[in-house]
């Protein structure tokens, strides 16, 4: 085998590893991380009560290295080297897909300082043991506030868009039909988690319960 030929194998495995690293385990995380901060929308008892029991996960920094900071840093980097190897010609050629690729890329790189900023606040400065109080305080910072507003707005969209690249690059859509379909699908999820995370901080910020007709 060539040198060629070995280093554009490497490089589908590589593009095939990033895209798969999205959506399991960054994807599947990023959507547990909504449900269980949704619970902040049901009760402040009930917030603090998952959030206790997410922190006495066994193994703790093991898994969260495994399952989450090893996969989004090879993520991040391969993805800022895909960007920084790739061509942009969304100026030059306005298509909806070249302006998806720009806004992936741009999307992805403040997802990725969310997420460092976020790990440091919450795993170092709140030493892995925040409460419903302690996130509703940082809310109340409107620097805090927006910037969380940004984040989650960019990390929704960099996954919704992230599942139509999955679902075209894994063969999942091959059909024009397939890839609109696939493509409506991950519009629908930026909408939802968007909507959602929203929701979220408005909760903390201004200590509402919508979901908590429910709770006895």
């Amino acid at each position: 085998m060539s040198a060629t030929a070995a280093d554009s194998k490497t490089s589908y495995f590589l593009d095939k590893l990033q895209s798969l690293s999205g959506v399991i385990p960054i994807g599947a995380f990023l959507l547990e991380h909504f449900w269980s901060n949704s619970y902040a929308l049901v009760s402040v008892q009930k917030y603090n009560d998952v959030s206790v029991e997410l922190q006495s996960i066994p193994w703790r920094i093991i898994v969260e290295a495994c399952v989450l900071w090893l996969p989004i840093l090879f993520h991040g980097f391969y993805g800022i080297y895909i960007w920084w190897m790739g061509k942009s010609n969304a100026i030059g050629h306005p298509w909806m897909a070249n302006w998806l690729w720009v806004l992936q890329r741009w999307t992805g790189i403040i997802a990725l300082v969310f997420i460092f900023w976020h790990v440091y606040l919450e795993r170092f400065v709140g030493h892995g043991r925040t409460n419903y109080q302690d996130l509703a305080n940082a809310m109340s910072h409107p620097g805090y506030f927006a910037f969380y507003i940004v984040g989650i707005t960019a990390a929704s969209f960099h996954l919704g868009n992230g599942l139509w690249n999955f679902a075209c690059k894994w063969g999942i859509a091959v059909s024009a039909r397939a890839q609109r379909a696939a493509g409506w699908f991950g519009a629908a999820v930026t909408v939802a988690l968007t909507f959602v995370g929203i929701a979220i901080a408005i909760g903390f910020r201004s200590h509402w319960f919508p979901l908590g007709t429910y709770v006895q």
